[in-house]
Formats: structure tokens, C-alpha cells, sequence
């Protein structure tokens, strides 16, 4: 029926149809990763809704080894899935992404840190785009979801609506929900932006710091935590946690990351470094 209504009205089907992609250069910058999934044909769903929408970088977090190697040996397995990363924790597959937007649904869950709706997403990511950042969107296991820390990783929580009976969505469903809204509203906002006349367009907003580099950091302060003997060992786990959680929060660009090291970095050499000893009068 779409392709009768672009024919009559002298369009390429191929070019209504598709219209919504996004450029090549922003899929690039956004990724999927799957933490700890462990039933192939969902592993494989996932893949498959990528490569519906033109993604390509997929990262898979922990898999259960016997189901990913069943996954990624199935016949007619899409490149995604063919050329999929593996890392062993959260933090490592998200080190190069300055946004990192958890999933999951807040029927049986606080969330720590902002939540989006999902149709409200795109705007954000568009804005992370427009700076140079990159994304990552997280996808917990199929049983429990995105743990707490796994979500300490996150700068936001986008929920899916969906009905109070049945709040929660198949793993493979839930990315082809999300990577639909991302390649559509975007497309639309470009097209509004385009065509309103006489705007100035703001200067470019400065780089965003990596999440890598906020662990980083929060490595460092940690460390000028103990050598100031901050708080018990016993709330280091929990102070490490929060930390994580309030580096993010506080929106911080690559530039204010460096500058901030270097200060911890300071305060730790001065801490760690032994008192001058006085030398006593003749």
C-alpha cells in the first residue's frame, strides 16, 4: 500500500520507505550493548532488529558461553551478530561512550538517576550526536534486568511504556522499540531545524567526557578518599557506587574531566607524600 501511495505520487518506494534512517555517521556513533543475555534466539532478535535499522556495533557483556556460541553459529546470522564484541564487564564496553542510557522497566525498581520515556529519547541523543559524543544503549538479561550497578554505568533510565499486566518486553523486541523511535524523531527534528528561517545556529557545545575517563577519575578520588581516610572499608563498595553515579550526573565535558584529575591527582601526591621533618635548633 506504501509503495501505491509513493508510485502515484511520483516517488521512489525505496526512498519514502527508507527516509527515516539515519546517516551513516550518527548510527556509527550509537551502539547496543546486552549484558549477561542468555537465550540465542533473543541474541539473535536483537541483531536482527539492528541490522533492520542500519546498526552495526553491537557489544555483548558477560554472555552465557554456550548460548553465545549458538547464537553467533546460526545459520543466516546477520553481520551484526557475526561481528559482535565481547567484553567482560559493563564498564570496559561503554569506556569510549559519553551517554550511556540504561533500559529496563521501574515497576519493581527506584531509579537513581533521571528517567526518560521513550519517546522523549531521541531529543537527548540528538543533543549528544550534535556534540560529538557517542551512545550506548543497555540492555539487561532476559530473567532480572539491569542490576543496580550495572545501572550506576548509566547516565539516564529510558522506559518503554507499556501495560501495567505485562510491564515487561522481550529482549529483542525492546531494541527494535527503541532503535525505531531513534531513526524517526531525529529525522523530523533535522527537517524543523532546516526549515526555520532566520535562527541562529548556536556555537557547538563543548565534548563530552567518556565514561572511560570518568572511571578514571573516580579511580582517583577513590584513592584520595582512602589516603584521607574518608570512610570505613566497609563503605568503600557503597561510596564507590555513588560516585560513579554523581560523575555522571554532573554532565561534566572531556576538558573539565582533565582538569578535575589532575587536581585529585595533586591533592593524592600531597597526601601520600611523608611530612617535611623539622630540623631542630643547635
Amino acid at each position: 500500500m506504501g509503495a501505491l501511495c509513493a508510485v502515484t505520487l511520483g516517488l521512489s518506494p525505496a526512498h519514502v520507505y527508507n527516509q527515516c534512517v539515519l546517516p551513516e555517521s550518527q548510527r556509527d556513533r550509537i551502539g547496543v550493548a546486552l549484558v549477561s543475555p542468555r537465550n540465542p534466539l533473543n541474541i539473535g532478535a536483537a541483531a536482527r532488529a539492528m541490522a533492520n535499522f542500519g546498526f552495526e556495533r553491537l557489544s555483548v557483556i558477560a554472555p552465557f558461553g554456550p548460548t553465545w556460541r549458538e547464537a553467533r553459529s546460526a545459520v543466516g546470522a546477520p553481520e551484526v551478530l557475526l561481528n559482535a564484541t565481547e567484553f567482560a564487564t559493563i564498564a570496559e564496553a561503554v569506556a569510549d561512550c559519553t551517554l550511556i542510557v540504561g533500559t529496563g522497566s521501574l515497576t519493581y525498581r527506584k531509579p537513581e538517576q533521571p528517567v526518560v520515556q521513550l519517546p522523549d529519547l531521541a531529543p537527548r541523543i540528538a543533543e549528544e550526536l550534535a556534540c560529538g559524543g557517542r551512545i550506548a544503549l543497555v540492555f539487561g538479561p532476559e530473567k532480572h534486568g539491569l542490576t543496580r550497578d550495572d545501572l550506576s554505568y548509566c547516565h539516564i533510565l529510558v522506559e518503554i511504556p507499556t501495560y501495567s499486566r505485562q510491564p515487561s518486553m522481550n529482549l529483542g523486541q525492546a531494541v527494535a522499540v527503541c532503535l525505531y523511535e531513534l531513526t524517526s524523531q531525529p529525522f523530523r527534528l533535522e527537517r524543523e531545524k532546516d526549515g526555520a528561517p532566520g535562527v541562529n545556529e548556536p556555537s557547538a557545545p563543548a565534548s563530552p567526557g567518556s565514561s572511560g575517563s570518568l572511571d578514571r577519575l573516580a579511580g582517583v578520588i577513590e584513592e584520595t578518599m582512602r589516603a584521607a581516610g574518608y570512610s570505613p572499608k566497609g563503605m568503600q563498595s557503597a561510596n564507590r557506587h555513588d560516585l560513579r553515579l554523581l560523575l555522571r550526573r554532573l554532565s561534566l565535558s572531556a576538558h573539565d574531566v582533565r582538569r578535575i584529575l589532575g587536581l585529585f591527582r595533586r591533592i593524592l601526591w600531597r597526601l601520600n607524600r611523608p611530612p617535611a621533618r623539622k630540623m631542630s635548633p643547635d
